[in-house]
């Protein structure tokens, strides 16, 4: 469980983005005022200070060289969250080719699929296949491709930062202590967290009322379901920490490492950050793109090392359609299996049910979750989707009507 929640564009040259990152971004001297406002698209912002002020793209990216890890944040659908971190990229592999690019969205066991990716050895739809791009992230493809392609081209290796979603699913469910030894990936327990994440957690956890013998009531900070909410989380900063800590490793040639990950798992440094710091880690530098026009006052100076505004988009793309289920496709009996229906989901209100085994999904059978997630999103609104099952020993025929468009 995560607390994060998109289009293709051209790859341009990497050596354009360097000019980019390190020339275009600010021509504004470090030592001048900044506004409060974040009005200007294209500038980066220093919060070392009382409030944020411009700097030069070549002196932050100068700062980060100095560092042994560089943490670039996003929100996952942002497509020109994307844009920054690939032309931060090609800044840093300007000056360090000994770059390794550190990956939120795979599971440590996809780690050979990302190594024969970048080896050349894979077509873009064996990558895709292989990687389990659709069940492991499941965001459109074309909002990451170009930052793989970027690593590909320059034979950059991609690291693999996350635990599975099994793992991830069994500490939300029952906390970090009931996962036996055996199944928590060789991950160790993470350090506590600071008091101002759990409140930033518990933010997000109470916005989902929690289900009692006596219907939903407010989520509280007792509550069992909130503790293994911060476990998962924890998990997944921890793990994303430790694999980044063990591919530095303690010799004199460290490569410099950048990660891509969820602006939530590093604001303020309290998740990552705080992981890896616990692990022995200080050298470390986080930078995060900012939606232009905020009040830069709500960035204070432990918000990150530096933002980069960027322009709000316009049209905000719509949202994929979701049958709101989790599935695993490794059940016997063949199929796909559904392990959790999501309260008020098209999938609930379509009968569907935990436990229901998914046969076919428009007249074709399925074996994997991808292909029921690829046969979801190419749904167009207002159309009905068709459905066979098997619950119990009685197969079932059942239809998804998706709504019209607004």
């Amino acid at each position: 469980m995560t607390i994060e929640t998109f289009r293709r564009c051209a790859l341009p040259s990497w050596c354009v983005l360097l000019a980019l990152a390190v020339g275009c971004s600010s021509t504004v001297a470090a030592g001048d005022t900044g506004s409060p406002g974040c009005s200007e698209p294209g500038r980066w912002l220093t919060l070392a200070g009382s409030l944020p002020r411009p700097l030069a793209g070549s002196k932050v990216i100068g700062a980060a060289l100095l560092n042994d890890i560089v943490l670039l944040g996003e929100e996952h659908d942002n497509e020109d969250h994307h844009r920054w971190q690939l032309q931060v990229l090609a800044a840093l592999y300007g000056q360090r080719q000994d770059l390794v690019i550190g990956l939120e969205m795979f599971p440590r066991r996809i780690q050979s699929v990302l190594d024969c990716w970048v080896q050349g050895r894979l077509s873009p739809k064996e990558f895709l296949t292989q990687s389990e791009w659709d069940s492991v992230w499941g965001q459109p493809i074309m909002l990451y491709m170009p930052l793989f392609d970027f690593a590909r081209i320059n034979r950059i290796p991609m690291l693999a930062l996350n635990i599975d979603q099994k793992l991830s699913r069994a500490i939300s469910e029952k906390g970090w202590d009931a996962v036996p030894v055996s199944e928590r990936e060789g991950l160790s327990r993470a350090a506590p967290p600071p008091p101002a994440y759990r409140d930033f957690l518990f933010e997000i956890y109470r916005q989902h009322p929690v289900k009692g013998s006596a219907g939903p009531r407010r989520p509280a900070k007792s509550d069992p379901e909130f503790k293994n909410f911060v476990d998962a989380q924890l998990a997944w900063d921890r793990a994303m920490a430790e694999a980044l800590a063990q591919r530095l490793g303690a010799g004199v040639d460290r490569p410099l490492l950048v990660g891509i990950i969820g602006s939530g798992h590093l604001r303020f440094g309290y998740g990552v950050p705080h992981q890896l710091r616990d692990l022995g880690i200080g050298q470390l530098s986080t930078l995060l793109p900012v939606t232009a026009g905020d009040d830069c006052r709500e960035f204070p100076p432990a918000f990150a090392d530096a933002v980069f505004a960027i322009a709000q988009q316009p049209v905000p793309p719509p949202d994929p359609p979701r049958l709101g289920v989790q599935l695993d496709e490794s059940s016997a009996g063949g199929g796909v299996r559904i392990v959790a229906v999501t309260a008020g989901s098209l999938a609930e209100q379509s009968g569907l049910k935990v436990g229901d085994q998914l046969l076919e999904v428009a007249g074709r059978p399925v074996q994997k979750n991808a292909s029921v997630i690829a046969a979801v999103r190419r749904q167009a609104p207002g159309t009905w989707l068709p459905l066979r099952l098997r619950r119990g020993d009685a197969s079932l025929d059942l239809v998804v009507r998706f709504p019209p468009a607004p």
